[in-house]
C-alpha cells in the first residue's frame, strides 16, 4: 500500500491546556497531521494521552487553547461535537455490543428509518439499506467478513476492529483516533489492523494512533508525537529514529534534537 499524506492539515491542536484540581495534565500541547497521515501518540503511563485524545474526542473539553479541524477552529463540548467536527474515536474497548450482529453495531444509535412514512412513525428500521451500507463500507477496507449477520462476539480482534474502523470513516470522518488497537491481538490479526490502517490513510483520512508497541509505531506511522509530564516533546519522522530513540524519547533519557 503506497501512502502520501497530502499537504492539508486535517488537525491541530494548538497549546492545549487541562487541569484536574491541582494536577496540570496538559501543558500547552501542540501538534499537527495532515490528511492522509499516520501519526503516532507516545508516551509512558501519565504523560497525558488519554487525556489529551479525551479533549480531541469531547469527553474533556480543554481549558485552554485551541483546536482546528481542516483550518477551522471548533469548539469541541461533547462526542457528539466532536463527531459533528469530523473526528471519530475507537477505544481500546471498541464500545459494541457483543450480542448484536454487525450491521447492527455499525449502525448503533444511527439508526435508519423505513422510508414507508406509517412503519417510520412506528419506528420501523431499514434493515435492507444498512446492510447495503455496512458491506460498502466494510468493502471499503477490504476487511473479510463472514456474514454481516454474524454477532460481534463471535468475530476474531481482528474483525472487530475492522467493524469499529469501518463505523468510524462511514460517516466521513476526516480524521480517526486509535487507542491501542493491537493491545489484544496476535501477530496476524495486528498485521490486518496495519493493513485498515494503510487503506484509511490512503484515502485521506488522518489518524492518531496511540500505541504502547514501539514496531507497531515503527510499521505504521509517518511521525510521532511524544508526551513527557503533560507536555510535547518530541514530533519527529518515524524514519529518522530508532525504536530505542522513540524509547528515550517517552521515558526522558533522550531529548529531541
Amino acid at each position: 500500500m503506497v501512502r502520501s499524506a497530502l499537504d492539508q492539515i486535517a488537525l491541530e491542536v494548538r497549546d492545549v491546556h487541562k487541569r484536574f484540581g491541582g494536577v496540570h495534565a496538559l501543558k500547552g500541547v501542540s501538534f499537527t497531521i495532515n490528511k492522509g497521515e499516520v501519526v503516532g501518540l507516545l508516551g509512558d503511563n501519565g504523560a497525558g494521552k488519554s487525556t489529551l485524545v479525551r479533549c480531541i474526542s469531547g469527553i474533556h473539553p480543554p481549558d485552554e487553547g485551541a483546536i482546528l479541524v481542516n483550518g477551522q477552529p471548533v469548539h469541541i463540548d461533547s462526542p457528539l461535537a466532536a463527531r459533528e467536527a469530523g473526528i471519530e474515536t475507537v477505544f481500546q474497548d471498541l464500545a459494541m455490543v457483543p450480542e448484536f450482529d454487525i450491521t447492527e453495531n455499525l449502525f448503533l444509535n444511527r439508526e435508519i428509518l423505513h422510508k414507508n412514512p406509517i412503519l417510520r412513525r412506528l419506528g420501523w428500521l431499514d434493515k435492507k439499506a444498512m446492510e447495503k451500507r455496512a458491506k460498502k463500507a466494510l468493502n471499503r477496507l477490504n476487511s473479510r467478513i463472514p456474514s454481516y449477520q454474524e454477532q460481534i462476539h463471535r468475530l476474531s480482534g481482528g474483525q472487530r476492529q475492522a467493524v469499529a474502523i469501518a463505523r468510524a470513516v462511514n460517516w466521513g470522518a476526516d480524521i480517526v483516533i486509535m487507542d491501542e488497537p493491537t493491545a489484544a491481538l496476535g501477530v496476524e490479526q495486528s498485521a490486518q489492523v496495519n493493513e485498515l490502517i494503510n487503506v484509511i490513510s490512503s484515502q485521506g483520512v488522518a489518524v492518531l494512533l496511540i500505541s504502547h508497541n514501539m514496531q507497531h509505531v515503527v510499521e505504521t506511522c509517518d511521525r510521532a508525537v511524544v508526551l513527557y509530564q503533560g507536555q510535547s516533546v518530541a514530533d519527529v519522522s518515524v524514519s529518522d529514529v530508532t525504536k530505542e530513540d522513540l524509547v528515550g524519547l517517552i521515558t526522558g533519557a533522550k531529548s529531541a534534537a
